[in-house]
């Protein structure tokens, strides 16, 4: 046996795309801690997870449609408590026959015709990963954190012309007024 049909046949998340005929097919996967292990730790330690993969294989193109629900293991920033976190991800990638392998875009990818497979797992945990905010708190801390945060993470820009504190328009900081004598 050839050995990249020996890898192929190891991996549980791959998907033989030379042995499909051009219409829908449907794989379902579930997978958990040792998944990660596969993929890597470094976004998620571990979590629990199913997925639904369609394939649609064309003459010219395959087209995929993942739908991921589960939750993922994540530790709190603020008290190194671990926490199930709920994620439910939708994202589809159509991968376009071409000459060479590359990545066009996120939902874009080209494969060669002698593709023999395709890497599911690597893209979903891939999905997995960037849902997974920077900042992960526990759920206790939540309400803590929005009343904290007046502005809800988002950033408040204000011109120097708004008079909401009612200053006078025409006072100005001395310091400016130093600076306006150098030129």
């Amino acid at each position: 046996m050839p050995a990249h049909f020996k890898a192929l046949s190891l991996n549980p998340y791959s998907v033989n795309i030379i042995g499909l005929s051009n219409k829908m097919h449907s794989f379902s996967y579930q997978f958990d801690d040792e998944f990660f292990v596969r993929y890597g730790k470094d976004l998620v330690s571990g979590g629990k997870f199913e997925a639904q993969v369609i394939l649609d294989k064309h003459e010219t193109f395959i087209e995929a449609q993942f739908n991921i629900k589960g939750q993922a293991a994540l530790i709190c920033d603020r008290s190194l408590d671990t926490f199930d976190f709920p994620l439910t991800i939708r994202k589809k990638v159509v991968f376009k026959y071409g000459e060479s392998e590359e990545e066009l875009s996120d939902e874009i990818v080209t494969i060669t015709h002698d593709t023999v497979g395709l890497d599911l797992g690597q893209l979903m945990y891939e999905f997995i990963g960037v849902e997974i905010p920077i900042k992960k708190l526990h759920p206790r801390f939540q309400e803590e954190e929005n009343e904290d945060d007046e502005t809800n993470g988002k950033l408040i820009y204000t011109s120097s012309t708004d008079t909401t504190s009612g200053e006078d328009d025409d006072q100005i900081d001395p310091r400016w007024e130093q600076l306006k004598k150098l030129k």
